[in-house]
């Protein structure tokens, strides 16, 4: 118990050497620059690449592995964090746009409609036994296309657009539920694997809000210097829903929350973390092979992307014009936060479900190797 006390006092004095920021894109001090934020970001990245690297030689335990690991990620989610909020937002106008708002229509429709084919095609010939598989992918499409399905203002608050929201985590849930809930069962009673999974679940769900604007502790310039607690009308995701806003500016710190947005946070939150979960189990496990471990960890890995993406725009712009200037950033920018854009929508709920994907599929290695699996020695070890 002391130890976590003294990891709580020394993250709190870290905290508080963080300075307090004026505007959005401007710090009161020298040191908290985009330079510095990408320095830490990339020390996150390379803890964590250190620590995979230690496992892997076998030079320090998994246990050790698995927490500095998460050290790692949670230095470089700073890094990210402080990148986004010290930077100027890009202003863009309709001129930027890589093509027309109304190619959304038939863009939507043709993506959304391929998307239902191939599901359906892929579920009957590779998992005919599984339609829950199938019914995913066709969801995934019935999404992508809603917006044009129900043109005009419609859209914004038609009931069917509400039904897919809400069912997204109920279809999601029942996968996991059926296709993983003995491995998750499994790997909750090792201790350390669920603390990694929990502070994954945590890590992520701080980087989507903070990524997509819905926390923020960097207030723009015009802000007044007065707390505002207000409700508005914000049409995402995929209709409108009342949301939430509280901005302090002794803190400062800005906050939103909707129905809808919480739903998107607990559900790739869980996914993510579940996906660690299993992750940590697997380092721990004495019986699951070094592929089936590299595996489990990569597939997780390549899909962040896909699943930042969606809701992050921003923040991909920023870092396009750091990295290829703002005629690249352009394009990434309307391509991504466009809420009517059918790309923006593919890749959120693509990226929901390739972490599904990515669940079930390393709950297949997990059980493979459970039934020659040891006694992982600190599967009840003390707090």
């Amino acid at each position: 118990m002391n130890r976590h006390v003294l990891r709580l006092a020394v993250f709190g004095a870290f905290l508080t050497q963080v300075p307090l920021v004026s505007a959005h894109g401007e710090s009161s001090s020298p040191f908290l620059t985009e330079g510095s934020a990408i320095v830490i970001a990339l020390g996150g990245i390379l803890i964590t690449g250190l620590a995979v690297a230690g496992k892997r030689s076998e030079r320090i335990s998994p246990r050790s592995a698995l927490y500095t690991a998460l050290f790692g990620i949670s230095v470089a989610t700073l890094g990210v964090i402080l990148f986004e909020g010290v930077t100027p937002d890009p202003a863009y106008t309709a001129s930027s746009m890589p093509f027309p708002r109304s190619w959304y229509v038939p863009l939507s429709l043709g993506v959304g409609l391929s998307v239902t084919l191939f599901s359906f095609v892929a579920g009957w010939l590779r998992w005919p036994t599984r339609p829950r598989y199938t019914f995913l992918g066709m969801f995934v499409g019935l999404w992508i296309a809603y917006p044009s399905l129900i043109p005009g203002t419609a859209s914004d608050t038609h009931p069917v657009g509400y039904a897919l929201v809400v069912s997204l985590p109920v279809l999601i849930g029942y996968i996991v539920w059926t296709d993983a809930r003995h491995a998750i069962a499994a790997a909750v009673r090792d201790t350390v694997a669920r603390r990694f999974a929990l502070g994954i679940t945590i890590v992520t769900a701080l980087f989507f809000v903070s990524a997509s604007n819905y926390l923020s502790f960097f207030p723009d310039e015009d802000v007044p210097p007065e707390t505002v607690v207000d409700v508005l009308s914000v049409v995402y995701p995929l209709v409108t829903w009342q949301t939430l806003e509280v901005y302090l500016p002794d803190v400062p710190v800005f906050a939103a929350m909707s129905i809808g947005v919480a739903i998107l946070v607990g559900t790739v939150s869980l996914l993510v973390g579940l996906n660690a979960l299993l992750i940590g189990f697997q380092w721990r496990s004495w019986g699951v092979a070094e592929g089936a471990t590299v595996q489990g960890t990569a597939g997780p890995t390549a899909v962040i992307g896909a699943c930042a993406c969606g809701c992050c725009g921003p923040l991909v712009a920023k870092v396009a014009i750091l990295a290829a200037g703002p005629s690249v950033a352009a394009p990434l920018y309307w391509l991504f936060v466009d809420p009517s854009s059918p790309f923006a929508s593919a890749f959120l709920v693509g990226g929901i479900v390739l972490f599904t994907g990515s669940l079930v599929y390393a709950t297949n290695a997990v059980q493979a190797g459970s039934s020659t699996r040891p006694t992982v020695s600190g599967e009840s070890d003390p707090a």
